[in-house]
């Protein structure tokens, strides 16, 4: 008799297991992340914060979608965020931004509340709205997959391979009530690691596979659900599924390889954890740069900039991830600020003096200026 091929088909399943020591500097790790991530919220002010999250909330959007090969429009779905923050931003929304939108506001500012069926069916429903259903093949929207068999097969037609199959129509209904149970029951788990119980949500859920389409989004929902009832915080700072579309390839591959292993899923795991902590580490250097940005306006508050140094100047605090990468010269304070050359090089000596920036090494037309530490 041949050897179970899917974890689903284990003697076992879903008893999942792991090793403690091996996951452990890695929880370590992401709980000091995750701590100081809170603590630095606190020195930002309500404004900030809201700005911060809906930063942060939008990149999750957009690149859980990515990850699908899904390009959204990033100003709808800003907007239709925006909107449900009490932010004064406009700009056109759409069904499938409004959607969007609304799933992931659910899934962590309604996080107290039990993730069940019907809600799970509503969260698909916001997936695929009624007037886009421009789809390729029709879909059970709101409702468990059909009866065809689900693989994900590559391309090549000579010598195809599986690379994953989903547990078999028959029976999903309970093993998804099974799933959603465990959901519920291990949130007063002391004995299971917050961070652990995602990364289990995670795997567990994309394994079951219970929808013709969406279940990547949906599972990245769900994890998203699990962590902010682990946090106890409606408002995300960080985005996962960011930091999982940097390592997509990764992404598919681990899965692929847990999907046909054994129970123990330290690998799988150990590779969550590991995103989980490059996505709070991203968080904790983007709202370190919120501050260091009011720190500098609170410190040249007396200053008289004008407002082509105001813009260049921002450009400089956000560097590198909207602003500039290596400082800036002369000739792109030209070109950002819409100045001629002469006053370019007026005002970068009228910072230099007043002690907004500095000089970097080099000089001539070479020359660089940063914000002065």
């Amino acid at each position: 008799m041949n050897d179970p091929l899917w974890i689903w088909q284990q003697p076992n399943w879903p008893h999942f297991s792991w090793q403690a020591e091996t996951l452990a500097p890695l929880l370590r790790a992401c709980g000091q992340a995750q701590g100081r991530l809170l603590g630095m919220l606190g020195a930002v002010g309500s404004d900030t914060e809201v700005q911060s999250s809906l930063d942060a909330m939008l990149q999750n959007i957009v690149t859980s979608s990515a990850i699908e090969g899904e390009q959204l429009n990033v100003g709808s779905v800003r907007s239709s965020l925006a909107r449900r923050l009490g932010l004064n931003e406009e700009g056109r929304t759409t069904s499938r931004s409004e959607g969007l939108a609304e799933l992931l506001l659910d899934a962590t500012q309604a996080h107290q509340e039990p993730l069940n069926e019907q809600r799970l069916f509503t969260w698909h429903r916001w997936l695929f709205p009624t007037d886009e259903q421009l789809l390729a093949r029709p879909l059970h929207i709101g409702k468990l997959r059909g009866e065809e068999p689900i693989q994900v097969v590559s391309s090549r037609i000579d010598q195809p391979t599986v690379h994953f199959e989903a547990p078999p129509r028959a029976g999903l209904e309970v093993q998804l009530k099974d799933f959603l149970a465990w959901l519920e029951n291990s949130r007063s788990d002391a004995s299971l690691d917050p961070f652990l119980r995602a990364g289990i949500a995670h795997f567990w859920f994309v394994t079951l596979h219970p929808f013709d389409d969406g279940n990547g989004r949906l599972t990245r929902a769900i994890t998203d659900l699990a962590l902010a009832q682990g946090e106890q915080q409606a408002i995300r700072f960080y985005a996962m599924s960011a930091s999982i579309l940097d390592d997509r390839a990764g992404y598919y591959r681990i899965l692929e390889a847990s999907q046909k292993g054994a129970l123990d899923i330290t690998n799988w795991l150990q590779w969550f954890l590991k995103t989980l902590l490059n996505s709070l580490e991203q968080a904790l250097a983007r709202i370190d740069r919120v501050l260091g940005k009011a720190r500098f306006w609170q410190a040249h508050r007396s200053q008289t900039l004008s407002a082509e140094q105001v813009k260049v100047l921002n450009r400089l605090l956000d560097d590198g991830e909207r602003g500039f990468e290596n400082g800036t010269s002369a000739a792109q304070y030209q070109a950002v600020a819409k100045v001629s050359k002469a006053t370019a090089t007026r005002h970068l000596n009228d910072l230099l003096e007043k002690g907004c920036i500095e000089r970097l090494p080099g000089g001539g037309r070479s020359t660089r200026y940063q914000i002065a530490r």
